[in-house]
Parts: structure tokens; sequence; C-alpha cells
């Protein structure tokens, strides 16, 4: 079922690709893990728009394989390590210590972004810790609609990443990253309590 969340992490890869090779229903099998994966692929999208790279790496695989650059074995293998890239990428917020929320704001903080030294990267990671925690205080009833309450929460945005990101960032990537953090609120968090991550 593509609507379905596929849990990459319980895949066997190589068992999958033995059954593959042997299967006569290459074409149908093809589709239907096409299909699961462009759905992993867009919930991914939707929650860090930062991964968007993983859909047009998809993409051009798909349309590799319709202009003829690849059989439907190579499509196949080409599709499974792609699971795998996918699978790690979303473990990747345990392995950083941060919640997926905080991850999206830590990866549009530094994707792309300024080199930073490990403990650079630390302070970027507490300020999305932060963010996080003080916007969901301030996300009120229909917040987007109302100048004062989007100001305030701009301002808050603001506020947080002056104080919490280090030097690294000019006052110009600074204000990009401002921007970018304030339309992915704006985008993820229509009410109060409700956001895309409780949706996905």
């Amino acid at each position: 079922d593509p609507g379905k969340p596929l849990d990459l992490s319980r895949i066997d890869f190589e068992a999958l690709a033995k059954k593959f090779k042997n299967s006569p229903r290459k074409q149908t099998d093809i589709e239907r893990l096409k299909a699961q994966i462009k759905a992993r692929l867009e919930r991914m999208v939707r929650l860090n728009p930062t991964r968007a790279d993983y859909l047009e790496k998809f993409n051009a695989l798909i349309e590799s394989y319709n202009s003829g650059s690849r059989n439907v074995q190579q499509l196949y293998e080409e599709l499974l390590r792609m699971m795998k890239e996918m699978s790690a990428e979303e473990q990747r917020h345990v392995r950083e210590n941060l919640s997926e929320e905080e991850l999206t704001i830590f990866d549009l903080l530094t994707r792309p972004g300024p080199e930073l030294s490990k403990a650079e990267e630390e302070a970027v990671k507490h300020a999305a810790k932060d963010l996080i925690a003080t916007l969901k205080a301030l996300l009120t009833l229909d917040w987007r609609e109302r100048n004062e309450a989007r100001a305030r929460v701009r301002l808050a945005i603001e506020d947080l990443l002056d104080k919490g990101l280090p030097r690294a960032y000019t006052p110009e990537l600074y204000q990009q990253k401002c921007g970018r953090v304030f339309d992915h609120i704006f985008q993820g968090y229509s009410q109060p309590g409700t956001s895309i991550y409780g949706q996905a």
C-alpha cells in the first residue's frame, strides 16, 4: 500500500534483491517499490524540506530508467540502495540527539550554511531545541492570520537565533536563515498543538 508508511529499518535488503532476481513479475514489483519510495520521500520532504535532494535523486533515477539508461535489475538495485540511505536519514535525529522537529530546524540553519566546528554545531543544536520549545508557547489559535501574532513569532525566531547562533553566521546569512525558519514554521504549524509532525 503506497499510502502506508514503510518501516525501512525492518527490511532485509539482500533477501529482497535475491527475491527480485527470480521474480516473474519484475515490472509489477518495480512499480510497487517506486510507489512506496515516492510516498516515503514525499513524507520525508514534507517534514524536512532540506531533504529535497533525495526526491530529486529519485526522480532522476526514474527518468534514467524511462529513457533506457538502466535496465529493470539496475533500477531495482539503485532503489534498494536509496532505501538504505533513506533509512539512515530517518534515524539521523536519534544520532544527533534531536527530535524530528529540532533536526529540521538544525538542518534549515546548517544546509547550506557556514563551516562549523563541533562546538558551533552543538550551539546550533541548542538553538534549535530552544526555538522549538519557545515557539510552541507562541503559536496561538489562528496565529497565521493575525499580523501581531505572526510578528511575535518572527521576532522570537530572530531573537533566539541572534542569541544562539555562533558568529560564523554573517548578518546576511542570519537574515536568510531567520526567513527559512519562519517560512517552515508558517507552513508546518497551523494551529497550537498541531503540526506536520503530528500528522506524519
